[in-house]
């Protein structure tokens, strides 16, 4: 008798043992993200990758360095273009040499030159399966490879191989939900370095005879129109909320653009309202017009004779349901704003776009 029920017990604590195994080896996968989005924004390293999208292919270099709680970074193309982003704290200079203009621009100080990379919460969790499929050598580097894989045709979804001694993500490919691939990141080197010189952030072009272009303006401010009209969504896709409510002055526009940014927490479409009607020389509303700008979508329509565009690296379906779901409304009718604006997503280094 006594036999038996060590022997239970014995098989009761090998069934909790391999519980509680399988309880940790699921939550594995998203701690390598977690421990990836840390790597990417504290370490200070320096590597050249290239970013391969729609058969084209770009070699960059991105420096990345942490001193004194400030971020400094600097990003530039190899690929004969010498355009340069040079980051240092919240500043941000773009160096244009085809245009000789540089333009320098507040922007979030937490937001990285390498942005973009999933970082999944409960919330978002809900919206993506996360598995570790295989663990693999990666350029003579062992390395985790996570999945992040949408559950409905709203997102794209991503393949990670993590390295396992720096958790530094050595390969990214954007997924479709059938899991092709949109758009690759492949570090040809990386080194992590606990010294990173200040000369590293120099720009390596001579700006003599550039045209400087500011903006040093705050953080955009929640907006209402001149007759009170607030712009809103009547639904949007499952999980997607609105994150930003704010004015910004855009390249061509007359003025400045309703701005609304909705997430899932993890995929950001950006909604863009011109003010003021729009019209052809016919005097007929334009027609609705999309297009596919790298790996980003954009859709643009007219709501009450203004000019609508939703754009981000979504599924096309995704900015066509957000654009035609906009409507306005009197601000006495509209739902609150945000309560804080947070970083405006999809700005020029989302998802390491590249140099152009």
């Amino acid at each position: 008798m006594r036999s038996r029920i060590r022997s239970s017990e014995r098989i009761g604590w090998l069934a909790l043992a391999l519980a509680l195994a399988t309880v940790a080896s699921a939550d594995e996968p998203a701690k390598w993200l977690e421990r990836m989005n840390h790597a990417l924004t504290t370490l200070n390293y320096d590597g050249t990758f290239a970013h391969l999208e729609g058969g084209r292919v770009e070699m960059l270099r991105i420096i990345h360095r942490v001193k004194d709680g400030t971020v400094s970074e600097r990003l530039e193309s190899l690929d004969g273009s010498g355009r340069e982003f040079i980051r240092a704290g919240a500043s941000l200079a773009c160096y244009l040499p085809d245009k000789h203009v540089v333009l320098v621009e507040r922007t979030p100080a937490k937001v990285s030159l390498l942005s973009g990379f999933p970082a999944i919460d409960e919330q978002t969790a809900s919206f993506y399966d996360i598995k570790e499929v295989a663990r693999m050598r990666f350029n003579r580097r062992k390395t985790h490879l996570i999945t992040v894989m949408p559950r409905d045709q709203y997102r794209y979804g991503y393949r990670l191989w993590i390295d396992d001694s720096t958790a530094m993500p050595l390969k990214t490919q954007l997924c479709d939900a059938r899991g092709n691939v949109i758009e690759q990141i492949v570090f040809a080197n990386l080194k992590i370095s606990s010294h990173i010189p200040d000369s590293a952030f120099r720009p390596g072009i001579s700006t003599t005879g550039f045209q400087w272009l500011r903006n040093d303006s705050a953080s955009p401010k929640e907006t209402v129109g001149h007759d009170g009209t607030v712009w809103n969504v009547d639904h949007l896709p499952p999980g997607f909320h609105m994150t930003v409510r704010a004015a910004q002055t855009m390249p061509g526009s007359t003025g400045p653009v309703d701005h609304l940014v909705f997430s899932d927490g993890l995929a950001s479409v950006s909604v863009f309202v011109e003010t003021h009607v729009v019209t052809t020389s016919s005097g007929q509303a334009p027609v609705v017009e999309s297009a596919r700008v790298g790996s980003s979508y954009a859709f643009s329509t007219v709501v009450d004779g203004h000019k609508v565009t939703a754009v981000g690296e979504v599924p096309p379906e995704t900015v066509r349901f957000i654009a035609d779901s906009v409507k306005a409304e009197k601000e006495s009718d509209s739902a609150p704003p945000p309560p804080s604006l947070a970083p405006i997503p999809g700005g020029p280094f989302a998802h390491t776009p590249p140099p152009r």
